[in-house]
């Protein structure tokens, strides 16, 4: 049971420090029951989580699953500083509402994964904020500015003459104090969180705690395009709170390479599980897209329902497989004859006319089913069933 455990919390991961003491943990554990904790930080810096995010969640259901009590951090004061942490110039901060609403928004997110029983949501401000001037200062005398420096994207910007707020500087500072106030055995991030984690190390052997926490990186998840990190700026996302058939219809649009990086870092089935479907995709009995299929019917159902998931494959099929127009659309009127270009703009299928264009050229619009390729076409009296690509619809009548 200990080594399926440790193979489970090992999986996906980018990097381990100090992976005995997870072990250590674990067997007392499985031996005398006793429970330890592992905590996650997330800034309330954006309402809605995607997929993306989810696979730190997705760590912390597993060590759950083994024991762990989840120290669920919403960095509500950190936030106001806002996590240099890749970053080329200094964040813009977020007001207190603006975090209020986002931290909301992230509790009822989490628990579509996590196990509320074994997780404690905790909130930075509460032992931050009494900190005070001399506790801060004493906090800013564990580490030195030379140090500091030796970060990556501050020493990039110090080379280039960009400004650092020391704001910045206090951040990971902070983010460690919240390991020292927690007494935290262990914390995981993403790669891109090294510095901060490492912090926590380094400052619960500062203040004495007894204790140094473990570290767990775990690696940024690609985006449907399966090159850049998944990102709504990106538009490669796939949102926690999508609809049931838009979050569907995109985990089918990934590649057949890039499901199995989707299985082994979101999905809640085993490695031996995962295998058994690798193999069977590698001799021929099963078929990639079925096994896709049965991947997005697990993310969709995990934030939806059974039901729900069901429906959506129901639906994706009678679209894709069986060329129906979907049971649902959105419909627009207008009152004289349109332009084909304006009228995909006006039924939020093509962001401009530009790109209406394009996409006609493409060979990715149809009318009532037919592919269309006249970019000047008129669109008279009548009612049309308007697509772009696979997933967009929209019914237009002209009166």
């Amino acid at each position: 049971m200990l080594q399926e455990a440790l193979r489970e919390i090992k999986r996906g991961t980018a990097e381990i420090i100090d992976a005995q003491s997870i072990e250590k943990l674990l067997k007392a554990y499985f031996e005398e029951g006793k429970t330890y904790t592992v905590k996650a930080g997330f800034d309330p810096t954006a309402p809605d989580l995607h997929l993306g995010h989810t696979v730190l969640l997705q760590k912390l259901a597993i060590f759950q699953k083994y024991g762990a009590k989840v120290q669920f951090l919403i960095g509500d004061f950190t936030a106001q500083i806002g996590d240099p942490s890749g970053k080329s110039a200094t964040r813009k901060t977020l007001s207190a509402l603006e975090i209020i609403e986002n931290a909301k928004s992230y509790k009822e997110q989490v628990f579509k994964i996590l196990d509320p029983s074994k997780t404690e949501v905790v909130f930075n401000s509460e032992w931050i904020n009494p900190l005070g001037a001399s506790g801060m200062l004493t906090l800013t005398t564990t580490f030195n500015v030379a140090r500091m420096l030796e970060r990556d994207d501050f020493d990039k910007r110090h080379k280039s003459g960009i400004s650092i707020s020391i704001s910045e500087f206090i951040y990971p500072l902070l983010q460690g104090y919240d390991s020292v106030h927690l007494k935290s055995d262990i914390e995981i991030g993403g790669t891109d969180q090294k510095f901060n984690l490492l912090m926590g190390r380094h400052l619960q052997r500062a203040y004495e705690i007894g204790k140094e926490q473990s570290v767990l990186m775990m690696p940024i998840l690609e985006g449907l395009d399966g090159v850049q990190k998944m990102s709504k700026s990106l538009n490669n996302y796939i949102g926690v709170a999508d609809e049931p058939n838009d979050m569907f219809g995109k985990v089918l649009s990934i590649s057949d390479e890039l499901m199995w990086r989707y299985y082994e870092l979101l999905s809640a089935k085993t490695l031996d599980e995962i295998e058994v479907l690798k193999n069977g995709v590698a001799d021929g009995s099963l078929h990639p897209k079925r096994v896709k299929e049965e991947l997005a019917l697990e993310i969709t159902e995990r934030f939806h329902s059974e039901e729900s998931a069901k429906a959506a494959k129901d639906e994706f099929d009678k679209v894709h497989s069986n060329n129906q127009v979907p049971t649902e659309i959105d419909e627009y009127g207008c009152d004289e004859e349109i332009w084909i270009a304006k009228a995909l703009v006006d039924c939020n299928l093509a962001p401009s006319t530009s790109q209406a264009r394009r996409d006609i050229k493409q060979g990715a619009v149809k009318i009532n089913q037919k592919k269309v390729d006249d970019e000047q076409l008129q669109l008279g009296s009548g009612e049309y069933i308007l697509q772009v690509g696979k997933r967009k619809f929209a019914k237009l009548k002209v009166n």
